[in-house]
């Protein structure tokens, strides 16, 4: 990038505003970018997308993957909460 010659200050202050514009976007981005891997990383979306891309070479891949969701949203709570009552009565 070359070197930019200004020939008046509103020039700077435009550019400085336009610079200050395009920070706030990238940070929004970025922001909204961590966001969504953590909707993502979720025990459930991730043993989904195991289950899909391997659904293929599994018996009965396309009934596994179909009901993997639902197991994993009655099972995980059950988990939770069977580690919670047995902290709780030690």
């Amino acid at each position: 990038m070359g070197i930019k010659k200004y020939t008046s200050y509103s020039q700077i202050d435009t550019e400085l505003e336009i610079l200050k514009i395009e920070k706030e976007i990238s940070y929004e981005k970025l922001v909204f970018g961590v966001k969504k891997t953590k909707e993502n990383l979720t025990p459930q979306n991730i043993v989904s997308d195991l289950i899909s891309t391997y659904s293929s070479a599994i018996p009965y891949g396309a009934l596994v993957s179909a009901s993997v969701p639902f197991v994993l949203n009655k099972a995980i709570p059950f988990i939770k909460n069977w580690f919670t009552k047995r902290k709780r009565g030690s």
